[in-house]
Formats: structure tokens, sequence, C-alpha cells
């Protein structure tokens, strides 16, 4: 599994509202599962904050990506989509009970060994 890194609170209302899409200047071909990380500064320009937007350096939420495309206009994919980047569609989207505290990294990254098996423990105890 991958992991993303995002501001808050872009990372919570990913978690735990209904952005479906990540606005990025890069294309990726990852398609699967990836960790959304929230990450230790927040966007300064943000307004919209959701339940639990304080939350930082911690993984938050399991997506899967599935598709990723270039937007001219914004308009494909509703009200999170912006104009001239990549939008990466996310689906099936699972908020962990408990943040998992981890450093974060730009791009696409790799979670610890460690991270990983608490963020399963968590994802077998939601799926019971």
């Amino acid at each position: 599994m991958k992991a993303l890194t995002i501001r808050q609170p872009w990372a919570d209302a990913i978690a735990h509202q209904t952005k479906r899409i990540e606005n990025r200047t890069w294309k990726t071909n990852y398609r699967g599962l990836v960790l959304i990380h929230a990450g230790a500064a927040p966007d300064p320009q943000a307004a919209i904050y959701g339940p639990r937007p304080d939350v930082r350096s911690a993984a938050i939420a399991v997506a899967e990506i599935d598709d990723c495309h270039y937007s001219n206009d914004g308009q494909c994919c509703g009200p999170w989509g912006e104009e001239n980047v990549y939008h990466w569609h996310l689906t099936d989207v699972i908020a962990l009970p408990e943040p998992v505290a981890c450093k974060g990294r730009l791009g696409l990254w790799t979670p610890p060994a460690d991270v990983l098996a608490a963020v399963e423990m968590q994802l077998t105890g939601v799926a019971s």
C-alpha cells in the first residue's frame, strides 16, 4: 500500500466528508489502496473544516485510487475538482477509528511496516 500526504483540512474532508477528488499538479499511474496521511502543516488558504482537522502527521483513512485524469475546466468531477490539474479519483474511503502517527513525505510513498500493521489492525476491527 502506498501513502499520500495531504494538508488539513483536505485530508479530513476525504476521511470524514464527501471529498473524493484529490487535485494534483502531477499525474499518477498508480491504482490501488492508498493511505490518506494528514500532513504536519495545514493549508493556510483553506476555509472548510471538518470534525477533526486538528489531526496532523498521522494516517487517518484508506482509499482506493481508481482513476487519474487531467481537467482543463475542473467541472468534470463536481465541486471538489479544480481547473488545470490532475484529478485523482478516490473510492471506497474508510476513515480510521484512531489516527496512526507517522511522518509524511512528498509524492506517493511507502509507509513503514509498523504503521501499516497499526492501520491493518484498525481495518480488521472496522470490517468485523
